[in-house]
């Protein structure tokens, strides 16, 4: 059984008015299960050098179940985004440094992980998908 760990940290000296420290880890595990994810894509990159949607992850090549979704823009741009959309809703946009880690049932091509980049020269999205 595979064992990945997923910890996100918070900290801040002044967002309250009080130090803040959060943090939190969980063991990613298949759906309804404390069975390990057993998949990963691997960490990549996709370099991209126009502003034309594209797809990152086909819902119908992973199913259902209870995977995990990391994407990070590298750019160092603060004005570059990629606009993050599944099953045609807009989720949000990444902008320089951004990264996000969500769940993802693929179940259906329509729930399929699309990206748009801000910018049409040189673009660079980070990600990687932990599945069942």
């Amino acid at each position: 059984m595979a064992t990945t760990t997923a910890t996100l940290t918070l900290s801040s000296a002044d967002l309250t008015g009080d130090a803040l420290s959060l943090s939190t880890t969980t063991t990613l595990t298949k759906a309804g299960t404390l069975t390990g994810l057993s998949q990963t894509t691997g960490v990549a990159r996709k370099t991209t050098s126009s502003t034309a949607q594209y797809t990152l992850f086909d819902g119908d090549a992973y199913g259902n179940g209870s995977h995990k979704v990391y994407i990070k823009n590298t750019s160092a741009v603060a004005t570059e985004y990629a606009t993050i959309e599944i099953n045609s809703e807009q989720m949000g946009k990444l902008y320089s440094g951004d990264w996000t880690f969500f769940p993802w049932e693929a179940n259906a091509d329509t729930n399929d992980i699309k990206i748009t980049p801000s910018v049409s020269t040189s673009f660079t999205l980070e990600y990687a998908l932990f599945y069942e």
